[in-house]
C-alpha cells in the first residue's frame, strides 16, 4: 500500500489495518517456517508498510504536539 493512500486514512482506520497487517505478518512468518510460503517477499512488503503506518501515526502525532515528537513520551 502507498504512502499516499494510507495518509488518506484516519487514524482509526490505520489502526485498523496496522492490526490486519501485523496478523498477515505473524502468518506468514508462521507459513515460512513451515515451508507453505511461497512468495517471500510478501514478508518484506507487510514490514515496510507496518512502518509506513506508524511513521505516519507518529507524525500526527508530532504535529498535533507541535513538533517533533521523542519515542516514549
Amino acid at each position: 500500500m502507498k504512502s499516499r493512500e494510507l495518509r488518506a486514512m484516519d487514524n482509526s482506520q490505520l489502526l485498523d489495518q496496522l492490526d490486519d497487517l501485523k496478523l498477515t505478518l505473524f502468518n506468514l512468518r508462521f507459513g515460512l517456517s513451515l515451508g507453505q510460503v511461497e512468495d517471500t517477499s510478501q514478508i518484506k512488503k507487510a514490514r515496510r508498510t507496518v512502518a509506513r503506518i506508524k511513521t505516519i501515526i507518529r507524525e500526527r502525532q508530532a504535529a498535533q504536539h507541535g513538533g517533533v515528537a521523542k519515542g516514549g513520551e
